[in-house]
């Protein structure tokens, strides 16, 4: 009889762009939400917890790909006894399944409806360094008004939160453009209703940031060498036809003011880019009435983001302090956050045009940024140990724990076997504890306990003499009754 087969183990390891976050990760980002949250709570905002599942018709046309659903989302069809189904998708942004939600329960909605949300989101892209296809967004919108007070309102808020997670004023420039200002520029330059050039266009227009005013006109015009020596074709339009772009792109000023008189001349006699510029001052107007000038919050031409997206104005916040790259280089951290105006999405379900307007933060990248400026610990404190010295005796260990968790002071009773007693602090180490609390038959005996302040041992035993170890000692003895006492004098010691 032939042996069965064995089943081969699967392997232990995380798919391809996704990856495991430990307890300190998990906690901060927590701690990060719940401040954001308290910003958006406070501004008016309720919350809202949408599936994580839509239908593929559901996330519609802001698909990467529309032509084929499973490409750029992690989708899979339902099916039926016909083999017939609808195609599902894990969400890809927090936006989409708002209008979904928006259209589905207007009638019992206020108007307008403002809301946030916070969560994961999926993109099946390709992973690079830092860029995984798992992350965390946190979103806010109000939907069901055209009032230019509520774009002013998304940017008064970004400035606000920023501040409050630990971004100091200086730091940070929540920058404002508008897309209509932009659709002015392609009707100045006369490209009418032509699709393809005017994708080519809003292509280069994208590429200033890295190429500049130079790159930008090569591009528009006969094209350019790369830094690679290639060359790289341009659209063909003519010098007159670019110059809208480039007075565009070079637009702003040292003053709003001025800013906004510079791109009335790019755009011309377009009507739609006019309406743009106007909303520009409103928005400004309002920023301004409120406080937030523009060492906070400034009007830049230059901000062009989810161009076949937004439909007004468009907003990103980006961190301006410097930081070193892998290659020890300086360069600014960039944008955390961003967002605009898309009166269009909520549209596809209704047929009729809602508009509305969020922003969106990047959790990780802000977190990240944190942890640049030194505003989070890299390693969190860990819970006091109850050591178990008699095994016997696990109610009275129990007893010290309830008490110090009673107290408000996170702990533990060591789980594991009792036996080696080393273990147990090498346990305590892994943990990163603050302090370990031993009581033995002796100290049983004479009412007391030995509280061992573990950071305090770790810096002696790294560079103390023996008198030193001798004059700073890190164990102490303490009657039971004092111990609650002595922990949080010690833990107060070490903050």
């Amino acid at each position: 009889m032939a042996k069965p087969k064995k089943q081969p183990r699967p392997k232990a390891i995380t798919p391809k762009g996704f990856r495991d976050y430990f307890g300190e990760e998990v906690t901060q980002r927590t701690e990060m939400l719940r401040n954001i949250a308290g910003v958006y709570h406070h501004y008016g905002f309720d919350a809202l917890e949408s599936s994580a599942v839509e239908t593929v018709e559901a996330l519609g046309k802001f698909l990467p790909d529309v032509d084929r659903p499973n490409e750029g989302v992690f989708a899979w069809q339902e099916v039926d006894e016909n083999d017939k189904g609808d195609w599902m998708a894990l969400r890809y942004d927090l936006t989409a399944p708002l209008a979904r939600v928006y259209a589905q329960h207007r009638n019992d909605l206020p108007t307008p409806y403002r809301r946030y949300a916070m969560g994961p989101v999926w993109r099946n892209e390709k992973p690079g360094p830092g860029r995984y296809r798992q992350f965390y967004q946190c979103d806010a919108d109000t939907v069901g008004t055209a009032s230019m007070a509520a774009d002013a309102e998304i940017c008064a808020m970004l400035s606000d939160t920023l501040e409050t997670v630990g971004i100091p004023r200086g730091d940070y420039l929540v920058r404002v453009n508008n897309r209509k200002v932009l659709n002015g520029v392609l009707e100045a330059m006369g490209l009418g209703e032509d699709a393809s050039a005017r994708n080519n266009v809003l292509r280069t227009i994208d590429k200033f940031d890295k190429v500049g005013e130079k790159g930008v006109r090569e591009l528009l015009t006969t094209g350019r060498l790369d830094t690679s020596g290639a060359f790289i074709d341009g659209v063909g339009l003519s010098e007159d036809q670019a110059e809208p772009v480039i007075a565009f792109l070079t637009s702003k000023a040292v003053d709003t003011a001025q800013t906004l008189t510079n791109l009335r001349e790019a755009v011309g006699d377009s009507k739609i880019g006019t309406d743009g510029i106007l909303e520009l001052e409103q928005i400004g107007a309002l920023l301004e009435a409120g406080g937030y000038s523009s060492d906070r919050v400034e009007i830049d031409p230059s901000v062009v983001r989810g161009l076949g997206y937004y439909t007004g104005p468009v907003y990103e916040a980006e961190l301006t302090f410097e930081i070193f790259d892998e290659k020890g280089r300086k360069r600014q951290f960039g944008s955390v956050a961003g967002g605009g105006r898309y009166d269009d999405l909520v549209k596809r379900f209704t047929g009729q045009e809602v508009p509305a307007t969020g922003i969106s933060i990047g959790v990780d990248r802000l977190l990240a940024a944190l942890r640049e400026k030194g505003r989070i610990h890299t390693q969190a404190k860990g819970p006091v140990i109850v050591t178990v010295m008699d095994r016997d005796r696990m109610a009275d260990y129990q007893t010290m724990v309830a008490e110090l968790r009673n107290a408000d002071i996170r702990a533990e009773v060591y789980l594991g076997n009792p036996k080696n007693f080393g273990n147990q602090l090498k346990y305590a180490d892994k943990r990163n504890s603050p302090i370990a609390v031993i009581e033995g038959g002796d100290e049983k005996a004479k009412g007391v306990v030995q509280i061992k302040d573990l950071i305090l041992g770790a810096k002696i035993a790294e560079s103390a003499t023996v008198q030193e170890w001798k004059e700073r000692p890190s164990q102490f003895e303490v009657p039971r009754g004092d111990l609650i006492a002595k922990v949080r004098e010690i833990l107060d010691s070490q903050d």
